[in-house]
């Protein structure tokens, strides 16, 4: 047998020796994670062990309801969805910092990934913010999702003339 079958053999019986746990990632809703189905039976192993890491909720889900959006701009880069002050973002640090894997990062550096994500969804960060002028800002933008969604409305409309 040549020196490569020997070598390719052996790396065979030590790939064979490697057992990978099967990962499991979800998102389960406040109060509703159950041992029935169709959670209890995924998260069982044959050794009945497992790991549960508990997270705080997504950056994107905060960011959303401290600037009252339901839904992130159609586009971030372009228009603006919603303002929040740095005092939220630093709140909303403050919360993310707590999960395990930004447990490494500085405080600075969780504050630079929320602005990122905010960014991503179009919400402008100010460094401070009057009531009157977010109560405006609020009013055109109500205008403007109107706007949006009629023409999304007649877009679809068209598409499903063209095609039906």
């Amino acid at each position: 047998m040549s020196k490569a079958g020997k070598v390719v053999r052996i790396a065979k019986k030590i790939a064979e020796k490697v057992n990978h746990r099967p990962y499991m990632k979800l998102t389960i809703p406040a109060g509703q994670a159950a041992p029935s189905p169709p959670l209890g039976p995924q998260l069982g192993q044959p050794d009945r062990s497992y790991d549960l890491h508990i997270n705080t909720p997504p950056t994107s889900y905060l960011l959303k309801c401290a600037a009252g959006m339901s839904k992130g701009a159609m586009l971030p880069a372009q228009e603006v969805g919603g303002m929040l002050t740095l005092k939220h973002v630093y709140e909303i640090a403050k919360i993310k910092s707590q999960d395990y894997y930004l447990q490494i990062y500085s405080m600075e550096a969780v504050c630079r990934q929320v602005i990122g994500t905010a960014h991503s969804l179009g919400i402008q960060v100010v460094p401070t913010m009057d009531a009157d002028e977010y109560g405006e800002f609020l009013k055109q933008r109500k205008d403007t999702v109107t706007q949006q969604e009629q023409e999304l409305l007649e877009k679809r409309q068209a598409k499903m003339l063209r095609t039906g």
